[in-house]
């Protein structure tokens, strides 16, 4: 089974966590239907989208068709099954270059209001993730 999926952040093409992508790109430029709150975090600056529809401004990203091993990839880096890891949600996405585009249904990674704390915002909000604030990102230590 294949899945769409809104790649905002390090799994965009071209960023630092793209490797763990092996979806295949929908061709275009893509954004959120509804505005989220979106910033960069805590020491390592890690880009937050937060589960918090109506606020924030409409999101810029890429969508890829994943398979069923390329989203178990995905969750294992967003970390889905760990307690402060993201969480998965369904939500609609535009091309934003088409101005009679539909809007159709694609993953995305989100975090919880709840695990968002205003002390640990280093930027944003954001509209999009660019490769200026890529440069800012630190990978996990293992």
């Amino acid at each position: 089974m294949t899945t769409l999926v809104f790649a905002y952040g390090t799994l965009k093409e071209g960023f630092p966590n793209f490797a763990s992508n092996k979806g295949a790109r929908i061709p275009g430029a893509f954004l959120t239907v509804q505005r989220f709150p979106f910033y960069l975090v805590g020491t390592r600056r890690v880009p937050w989208l937060v589960n918090a529809p109506g606020q924030g401004e409409r999101i810029a990203g890429q969508v890829f068709q994943v398979n069923d091993a390329a989203l178990d990839e995905m969750d294992i880096l967003e970390g889905v099954h760990v307690s402060n890891g993201y969480r998965r949600m369904t939500i609609e996405v535009v091309d934003r270059d088409k101005t009679e585009a539909l809007a159709f249904p694609a993953l995305v990674y989100v975090k919880q209001p709840d695990q968002f704390a205003l002390e640990t915002i280093c930027v944003g909000p954001l509209a999009e993730y660019t490769l200026d604030h890529a440069a800012l990102y630190r990978r996990k230590k293992l």
